[in-house]
């Protein structure tokens, strides 16, 4: 969940390298309007689309009582499928993560989502979007502020109050996260929480919330969030609150510590059984385990590597990693795993794996052989385009899955032998987490079917567990626990339920014995066992040597541990025994009023909406303008050269889209200087498709400025003559009218092929001025400038214009993650080619080639590119320069020159039709997050780097034949090599700046500095 501004519009021609967004698929898409909303969707289950219908307006009820806020018109409401649909979406610009729940953009205030894997989970997040569409509401169609407002409200504070107002002051996820907090030691001051990349945003921002109404009753809520985008953070704490915001964090500070500090005790017990999966052997996210039938084995998922989130292979005895089964970055035709919710599974004989990855659009199971890590089966589930939390059955017949269908989760299974998919369970219930019992003749799962059955509970729908006979159909639900979450039940050895709960505020193990219902508390931990949600799987069973793995959240990081029956509590329990004290946020004034609470208590009273008020509308596009913005100015200057000028300097951007960000159309106009100099470009581009295709217009001004002649003249002034100084100097102004049209073909997030056109004619203006002065004698005939007398303007004869025709075609591979600076682990390439025609006849060939290794604690980087003209008059052009910096360091033009003279070799050298370079590069972060940085830093990030650069530049191949006559100017080709140290430092995401130290390895050269401006390549 997320909220994105969207002030610009990508441009398919400009992108050299990146990763893609394919549409797979094209959605139909319906309006249904309701009283405050129209959704967009393309459900075709009725019945869950008047549950969202009216769940959006309950959220829309509650949220304007708190914020005391009305959205004036309907508010746009995007539902997608599920979160493979979702990725594909227009509406909003840019990659989405596996981790999206949604997105919330400011513009026309569209909530886009998909539907998750669960009813409560859907709830949830349409319920945190709906305050970012408040907020945006308030914010930008305020009387005192607008968009540029929010800029002032640090990110804490806008996702905290999404979550603390879609959630509540009760959550034993969050609480967790805090505990863990006040044990390290490491409870952040209110400017600590701007370092979301350490502190959670979502998590402390709901803390603090919790803390500030906790205080001040949720009245406080609305003033505040609106004083902090008009005035700051500072200034609103002392008019509202009445003290200073050092003196506010400090009082949370202590809050803090004192709240979640009660609820650690001295019964809690450490953790139980070995250390297999730490940050030492693995990373500091290690999630989602399952051993092997044999008992050998763990697969995890793990960003051991950083990069990415891969599958890994460990011995359970050791630890020893033994290889990474599989990895989306490795394995280019998929865009993903899906790892935030969901695992894998082993097949009975511990030889196979299957998992879930994200492929063209679509969950795909993956059966990986573990030994060799070849991919045995990838199988695309049509029936069921998302699933997770595959189970395989012990008899190796069936894998079953927990499925989404048309907004509804159900349980499914797949015959791994005859490729037949069957659906188990058809409910309006969401069953998640299967598992077999080791007979294979039952399912046990989660399922919400009791909590939607009795209602809500502190606003959310909670799960119990449940076994299903397979031969039957016959479902059973084991009352325990009502009214916390039951997830991830596996059967033990002896036929009971091992199962996760959060009944006690905390998140510990416990064991069901069916039979007599009777529960027994394994662990009592001071933090819990979790994943990155607590709706993560995080147990698995070792049914041949009885054991147990579990997922331990601790330090902000997760570890695997592996333990025995013995070795834990195993406390009896009462099966009724649920006592949330443990998961309540800071409360710091028991009389503050709690709105947001108490409405989420009584959610369940609110009556539905009558469906007579619920109507299908035609689907329109609402192709209307998303931003406007710009500047102007007009003024009047003197000066020596140019004399006395009046001019305009401004410009305007436009952007226009429709509701779904399938078309969009952007302009920009702008002048600086004369009327001459106004300059516009418009263009369209459409995402329809699977190609994405689009046109632009443009007129473009380009002035240059140079000296001609000066000395004495003549001016002819009332009838006389007189002895002046003219200086002489030029203006040159290159007009460009272009029409273009492109069109991208994504065949994955990391491959593409894009086509080009383009026709351009070109034309120029030139102006020279004169300036006349009054001579002043020196001595002799020696003359300088005197006073000032005036200027003459006149357009001269600037040449012909001429026309310029292009097609071109590239096919552009990129899959590189990017680091501080520069790319580190991964490969970039683009092979292509652009025709020119017309004035100038030629081909420019393009080859780049990049890969980076990343061997912690540096990254290998190596480059092979290659550029040049062929044919016509390719010749006639400017040349390109090898010594440029982008392209080989160390060679600055005047060092340059003495260095090649030196060497009896020329300059002319670096210049060219055609270049080839070569490039090495040791990249070693420096500082930055201590995860991959070698000295631990939050506002300066910066890699060192030793490098190599080698490159030669030529017009005509038989310039490499090192004898004998070469034609024209041409001088022998010969490599150039430099090598040097640099430093790249990332200037707080505006722009990238490496001085670097080089030396060219050629005789008597000596170590030159210089500075470049870009990202490393």
């Amino acid at each position: 969940m997320a909220c994105l501004l969207i002030l610009g519009v990508s441009n398919v021609q400009a992108q050299y390298f990146g990763r893609n967004k394919p549409n797979y698929e094209n959605f139909d898409f319906k309006v249904y309007q309701t009283p405050n909303f129209e959704i967009y969707h393309y459900l075709k289950n009725q019945e869950v689309l008047d549950r969202l219908a009216n769940d959006a307006e309950q959220w829309y009820l509650l949220h304007q009582n708190v914020l005391k806020d009305t959205i004036v018109k309907r508010n746009p409401l995007l539902f997608y499928n599920n979160h493979a649909d979702f990725q594909q979406t227009n509406a909003i610009s840019g990659s989405i993560g596996v981790g999206t729940g949604g997105v919330t953009e400011a513009f026309k205030n569209r909530v886009v989502m998909p539907l998750a894997m669960s009813n409560q989970q859907t709830h949830h997040v349409l319920g945190h979007e709906m305050v970012h569409a408040f907020q945006y509401n308030m914010i930008i169609r305020g009387d005192s502020t607008s968009l540029q407002n929010l800029g002032n409200l640090p990110l804490w504070m806008v996702e905290g109050l999404a979550e603390y107002m879609s959630i509540g002051r009760v959550d034993p996820h969050t609480a967790m996260w805090m505990r863990d907090a006040v044990i390290n030691d490491d409870i952040p001051s209110l400017k600590d929480l701007n370092n979301f990349g350490k502190y959670f945003p979502y998590r402390y921002g709901q803390v603090f919330w919790s803390f500030l109404t906790g205080l001040m009753g949720d009245e406080i809520i609305e003033p505040f969030f609106l004083g902090v985008a008009r005035d700051g953070f500072d200034r609103t704490s002392i008019r509202l609150l009445g003290m200073k915001e050092k003196d506010l964090s400090k009082l949370w500070v202590e809050s803090f510590k004192k709240h979640f500090s009660t609820y650690l005790n001295d019964e809690q017990t450490g953790v139980i059984g070995k250390a297999v999966i730490t940050d030492e052997n693995g990373g500091r996210l290690n999630i989602s385990p399952e051993i092997s039938p044999n008992g050998r084995y763990v697969i995890f998922l793990s960003e051991k590597d950083l990069f990415s989130t891969d599958l890994f292979l460990a011995d359970v005895r050791s630890g020893k990693i033994i290889r990474k089964v599989a990895s989306a970055s490795r394995d280019g035709h998929i865009d993903d795993f899906s790892y935030i919710e969901s695992s894998g599974t082993w097949s009975p004989n511990s030889r196979e794996f299957a998992f879930v990855g994200i492929s063209k659009g679509d969950n795909i199971l993956i059966i990986k052989d573990v030994e060799s890590g070849k991919t045995v089966k990838e199988v695309r589930l049509k029936e069921v385009p998302a699933f997770s939390n595959p189970a395989w059955s012990p008899d190796g017949d069936n894998i079953v899955v927990t499925g989404l269908v048309d907004g509804q989760v159900d349980l499914y299974a797949y015959n791994v032998k005859t490729n037949k998919v069957t659906q188990i369970t058809n409910d309006n219930y969401s069953e998640m987490h299967p598992s077999w019992s080791a007979d294979g003749k039952k399912l046990i799962f989660s399922t919400d079917a009791l909590s939607q059955q009795r209602g809500r509970t502190d606003g959310k729908w909670h799960f119990n567990i449940a076994s299903l006979d397979v031969v039957s159909g016959m479902a059973t639900n084991y009352d325990v626990f009502a009214g916390a979450d039951n997830l991830n039940p596996l059967e033990d050895p002896d036929g009971n339920i091992v199962f996760l709960s959060n009944r006690d505020g905390f998140r510990n193990l416990y064991r069901l014995e069916p039979s007599s219902g009777q529960v027994y508390q394994l662990t009592n931990l001071k933090t819990g066992v979790s994943g990155i949600t607590h709706f993560a799987p995080a147990i698995s069973i070792d049914r041949n040597r009885n054991r147990l793995l579990y997922t331990h959240f601790s330090d902000g990081s997760y570890k695997v541990y592996v333990a025995r029956p013995e070795d834990f509590l195993n406390k009896s329990v009462d099966p009724a025994d649920v006592d949330m004290t443990p998961a309540k946020l800071i409360t710091l004034n028991k009389q503050a009023p709690l709105l947001v609470n108490k409405q989420l208590a009584q959610i369940d009273r609110i009556e539905d909406i009558p469906e007579s008020e619920f109507k299908q509308i035609d689907y329109k596009p609402k192709f209307k303008l998303d931003y406007i913005g710009g500047g102007a100015g007009v003024g009047v200057g003197t000066s020596n050269t140019f004399g006395t000028n009046s001019g305009a300097a401004g410009g305007v951007d436009a952007l226009f889209s429709d509701i779904l960000g399938n078309n969009q159309f952007f302009t920009s106009l702008s002048l600086n200087g004369e009327i001459t100099d106004f300059g516009g470009a418009a263009a369209y581009i459409n995402r329809n498709h699977r190609i994405t295709y689009g046109a632009s217009l443009s007129h473009l001004p380009y002035r240059s400025f140079f000296l001609g002649n000066s000395g004495l003249d003549v001016l002819e002034a009332n009838g006389g003559d007189f002895q002046v100084i003219a200086d002489t100097f030029y203006i040159r102004r290159l007009f460009e009218q272009k029409a273009s049209v492109f069109a991208a073909y994504p065949l994955s997030t990391t491959m593409r092929f894009e086509a080009n056109a383009s026709a351009s004619r070109y034309s120029s203006r030139l102006d020279q001025y004169v300036n006349y002065y009054q001579p002043f004698a020196v001595g002799g005939q020696q003359f300088v400038r005197g006073n000032y007398i005036n200027q003459e303007r006149e357009k001269v004869d600037s040449g012909d214009g001429f026309g310029l025709y292009t097609v071109g075609a590239a096919m552009v591979g990129d899959n590189a993650s990017f680091g501080l600076t520069a790319p580190l682990n991964g490969q970039r390439y683009r092979l292509g080619f652009d025709r020119y025609l017309g004035e100038f006849n030629f081909t420019g060939v393009t080859a780049d080639y990049r890969k980076y290794q990343f061997l912690k604690p540096v990254s290998l980087a190596f480059r092979a590119m290659h550029y040049g003209r062929y044919g016509g008059n390719s010749e006639d052009l400017f040349p390109l320069y090898l010594g440029s910096p982008w392209y080989i360091r160390g060679l600055n033009s005047q060092n340059a020159v003495e260095i090649f003279a030196r060497n009896n070799r020329s300059f002319d050298e670096l210049v060219g039709s055609k270049i080839l370079v070569g490039n090495f590069e040791v990249r070693m972060p420096f500082t930055g997050p201590e995860q991959i940085a070698l000295i631990k830093s939050g506002l300066l990030l910066s890699d060192l780097n030793l490098f190599v650069d080698a490159g030669v530049a030529w017009y005509d191949f038989d310039q490499f034949k090192g004898s004998g006559e070469l034609p024209g100017r041409f001088v022998n080709a010969k490599p150039i090599v430099t090598t040097g140290v640099s430093l790249r430092v990332n200037l707080f995401g505006a722009m990238i700046v490496e001085p670097y130290y080089a030396r060219p390895l050629m005789q008597d050269s000596k170590w030159v500095f210089g500075v470049n401006f870009v990202p490393g390549w």
